[in-house]
């Protein structure tokens, strides 16, 4: 487990791809678990370890999660992000190269629960939720293109359904459309980068996340 930031109030750590964040039917063991037997061993908590997540990372995707030591911490961050006050930088790695080299993605996505999959539409519709991007043509190879995306909002699989509207499929990510799956099993989205102002020291904070250690990222990372 890497860890980016750390203090009393808050802990960042760089997830990995295939890594759950908390607690699903599958039983496998969280981030979240992770990160608490971390805290107690190291500052030798007793009892209960108090963790509160303050969002959430697709279980294919890599990069960023922040979580709150304390409950002041949580209620601060989550007024952060409810307020839109937190700059959040992800790297994807598609298929195609976009038809401009920059640009804003708006777009409606609607969840289907069933499917677990979200529908991007260029119109308002019932159930729909007004989801937007920013992003960047940041390098290329011979097969696949780096995009990096400034999020807006914070939808449901927002990058992977909006990338995907216009023809962008992230490698190895068989749900929205690129052919074949990744050997881990996660996918070439990558939370890169979190600005904002600490919840309790008022100071700004900024953390990076490397991306997997892997062919594909690496021959990026070097050009």
């Amino acid at each position: 487990m890497e860890i980016l930031y750390e203090d009393n109030h808050l802990i960042i750590v760089n997830k990995a791809c295939s890594e759950i964040v908390q607690g699903d039917k599958t039983g496998d063991t969280t981030l979240i678990d992770k990160v608490k037997a971390y805290i107690k061993k190291k500052y030798n908590k007793p009892g209960e370890v108090f963790l509160g997540l303050v969002h959430r990372l697709d279980r294919p995707t890599s990069g960023i999660v922040i979580f709150a030591r304390t409950s002041k911490a949580l209620s601060r961050m989550n007024q952060i992000f409810k307020d839109k006050n937190i700059k959040k930088i992800y790297w994807a790695v598609v298929d195609n190269p976009p038809l401009q080299e920059s640009g804003r993605l708006e777009h409606y996505l609607i969840k289907n629960q069933k499917q677990n999959k979200s529908y991007a539409y260029d119109r308002q519709k019932a159930n729909t939720k007004q989801a937007s991007l920013s992003y960047s043509l940041k390098g290329r190879t011979n097969k696949y293109y780096l995009l990096e995306i400034e999020l807006h909002t914070g939808r449901h699989h927002q990058i992977r359904a909006q990338l995907a509207k216009i023809d962008l499929h992230i490698k190895g990510d068989l749900k929205y459309g690129f052919p074949r799956s990744n050997p881990d099993g996660g996918i070439h989205l990558h939370a890169r980068k979190v600005e904002f102002i600490h919840p309790v020291k008022k100071e700004p904070l900024s953390i990076v996340a490397e991306p997997p250690d892997d062919v594909l990222w690496n021959e990026f990372r070097l050009k």
